[in-house]
């Protein structure tokens, strides 16, 4: 009976332990970024999900030499795009070029390498239009002798972001005396506001300076170029004592910078787009910036006080809502890692990854590739928003694949397919750009009909189907006429023409990857599920394929890369890059044509031989949800953890690759998606995170996600 009681007691306490809500304040405020030091991996971030503001340890973007190569000290907003002027008069013609595919000729937009007119035509569009780096706010600090601080002379850093308010809090000291600094942005604004008390500005060493660099034009910009050719202006009109407006005009964008302050202080310009602010007689100086088109009359700033409410009030809100997750009971030392990485990942993303425009990898922060977002990545800066309860937020970028809907059916016209073909590497207006890689990649197509599945999920209603059925079904039809029927295996196959999401393989030689002939698979059924739920006819040319579509190829009992790579797994070359046939049962659930005993069999020849050094940061994620679809759990951990460059989480919460990409914002959006799945599982799963170990090590207390597919 004693044994019976104790056995009562102990579920009955699991029971309770599971009911209990996850504080989470409390949650969010132990994984507070705290900076001690000049770092320049370090750097923090202030932003709305349009428009982020990126600052060194003084609490501005006072030091951005000393930061370019690492996280650098950016201010973006998805609408700041600049194109050089076209003085030679390129035509995006100029960068087609015809391959023999399915017995016909098919134009794609590829890097010519000949002749030289035909090359910078390609450099132009790849090129324009760049997103800008819109200016740079810091300190001008000078020294008792009257030269200006270094980095080196900042001394006793103590710098807190505080992720349930979105403030970041900065003091440091100069020559002794201190300096406080308190950072916000607003969260329906592109405005910063920074609260500065120091007995410096008393003193006049201590001043503002608004810095506006040139565009460099190339694959990064990291905000430090400080002369051009371009002749661009920028013109300060001063609007009364405590407000002036500096409108810097350009190429094709002309934009306001709006400045309101409360305290003494006055503006002057000090040279070509160079500005300062000087306070008075006071030891206080409380400043709003505001970025906005020149043409926007309804653009307005705010006063310090409102930029904070907001940020308070917004980041509240976005801690409350959705889901979450709380490792804190787990003996497993991994625990307090992986929920820093989740908390962190989350603010990050919400900061930089929640616009109206599909973001680019490096987010709001600075430029790769040109600032141009890449649509097939859409899907790790996108997916975990739905998972994570807040399908909102992946909801809010959908209306431009209606804004660029036309584009992408010209595309498959231009190459004789139905449809809507989706673009790669492309731009605010969806413009495409060339790529001898991208313009091959097949995995964003199906993108779209994930993203109104997931939503359709959150919101399964007539209205959401009608909102998103006209993008699915065209997304469906181009598929279908990409399939190639081949009459002698009576199949339909992908390719040649193609390159799949392991890009190792050469475009004209390679047919049939395994993870985009079971995405087709899934997004084929899925449009002809909403075609009956909205009792439409099903097209038959999408039921044909279906039948017939290829089986994945196989070799060995494990899955290849590629039907035409038969030495998937013998070439070094092909284990490299991301080893995305996990993405066949990891990103993708069950399809029809997936044997899970030859999955796992390919899971763990590539666990074993894989070149993990030569991966990206998703490939961890991807790789943890196919373990955990296999039901390996301690893999799937495993998997988050792998000591490797391109896994690595800084300071600040970002995901690390190499000197080139410091930041790069589909790891941390992937981690989410794992954990996500990890924690609610997937269609057919019941019992309670399935993806986590359950020897005991981890105690997972989880509420509010959804199921994955």
């Amino acid at each position: 009976m004693k044994k019976y009681h104790l056995i009562t007691a102990f579920l009955f306490s699991i029971f309770i332990f599971a009911q209990q809500k996850i504080d989470r304040k409390a949650l969010v405020t132990r994984h507070n970024v705290k900076i001690t030091a000049i770092d320049t991996l370090a750097s923090l971030t202030v932003g709305n999900g349009a428009f982020a503001f990126t600052v060194d340890a003084t609490g501005l973007q006072t030091f951005p030499k000393k930061y370019e190569n690492g996280i650098p000290l950016g201010t973006q907003s998805e609408w700041g795009w600049d194109s050089y002027k076209n003085t030679n008069n390129y035509k995006f013609s100029e960068t087609l070029r015809d391959y023999k595919q399915f017995g016909r000729d098919i134009s794609y937009t590829v890097q010519i390498k000949e002749p030289a007119r035909r090359v910078e035509a390609v450099n132009w569009f790849r090129q324009n239009p760049h997103l800008l780096q819109l200016g740079n706010l810091g300190f001008e600090i000078t020294k008792k002798d009257g030269s200006i601080a270094k980095p080196e002379d900042i001394k006793e850093i103590a710098q807190k972001l505080n992720l349930w308010t979105g403030e970041i809090e900065s003091y440091f000291e100069v020559e002794g005396i201190p300096v406080t600094v308190l950072t916000v942005s607003h969260q329906e604004k592109d405005a910063i506001g920074v609260k500065v008390k120091s007995d410096l500005l008393q003193q006049k060493r201590l001043k503002i300076s608004l810095r506006i660099p040139f565009p460099t034009g190339d694959w990064a910009d990291m905000g430090t170029k400080w002369e051009g050719k371009q002749d661009y202006k920028s013109t300060l009109a001063e609007k009364s004592k405590t407000e002036a407006v500096v409108t810097h005009v350009m190429d094709s964008i002309s934009y306001n910078v709006n400045l309101n302050w409360k305290g003494n202080a006055q503006i002057k310009k000090v040279s070509d787009h160079y500005f300062v602010v000087e306070a008075s007689n006071t030891n206080t100086l409380e400043l709003s910036c505001l970025f906005a088109l020149a043409n926007k009359k309804s653009a307005t700033n705010s006063s310090f006080t409102d930029i904070e409410n907001s940020s308070v009030k917004g980041w509240e809100q976005f801690w409350k809502s959705g889901a979450a997750v709380d490792f804190s009971g787990s003996t497993d030392p991994r625990g307090k890692e992986l929920e820093r990485r989740v908390i962190l990942s989350q603010y990050l993303t919400k900061v930089q990854c929640t616009g109206k425009v599909p973001p680019q990898e490096t987010g709001l922060t600075y430029n790769s590739w040109y600032g141009k977002p890449h649509l097939e990545m859409h899907w790790w800066h996108g997916v975990h928003f739905a998972l994570w309860n807040r399908p909102e937020l992946l909801e809010k970028s959908l209306p431009w694949y209606q804004k660029v809907f036309e584009k992408a059916k010209n595309i498959a016209k231009r190459q004789g397919f139905e449809g809507a073909r989706w673009q790669k590497m492309t731009d605010p207006d969806g413009n495409e750009s060339p790529s001898s890689v991208g313009s091959f990649l097949l995995w964003q197509q199906p993108h779209f009909i994930t993203y109104a599945e997931l939503i359709y999920r959150a919101k399964p209603t007539t209205a959401t189907l009608d909102l998103y059925s006209e993008r699915v079904f065209e997304t469906a039809n181009f598929m279908a006429s990409f399939a190639n029927y081949d009459a002698k295996s009576d199949r339909y196959v992908l390719g040649p023409g193609v390159i799949p999401a392991q890009e190792r393989f050469k475009a004209m030689e390679t047919f049939n990857p395994t993870y985009e002939l079971a995405y087709w698979n899934w997004a084929l059924k899925t449009a002809i599920a909403w075609k009956k739920k909205l009792n439409q006819k099903v097209p038959e040319k999408w039921e044909t394929v279906l039948a017939k579509l290829s089986p994945l190829p196989i070799a060995d009992q494990v899955y290849l890369a590629t039907e035409s790579a038969k030495d998937s797994y013998t070439n070094p070359e092909f284990k490299t890059d991301h080893p995305s046939v996990l993405g066949t049962f990891g990103m993708l659930p069950e399809t029809s044509l997936l044997d899970k005993k030859i999955m796992k069999n390919t899971f763990d020849l590539v666990w074993k031989t894989w070149s993990w050094d030569k991966t990206w940061g998703w490939d961890f994620p991807m790789t943890a949800m196919s373990a955990a679809r296999l039901n390996m759990p301690e893999k799937a951990v495993d998997a988050l953890f792998m000591n490797v460059t391109t896994n690595t989480y800084l300071k600040n919460g970002h995901n690390y690759q190499s000197d080139r990409l410091t930041l790069y914002l589909p790891g941390n959006g992937g981690l989410l998606t794992a954990v996500a799945m990890m924690c609610a599982g997937w269609d057919g799963t019941t019992e309670q995170n399935p993806g986590f170990p359950k020897d005991g090590t981890w105690k997972v207390k989880s509420e509010g996600f959804a199921k994955m597919f």
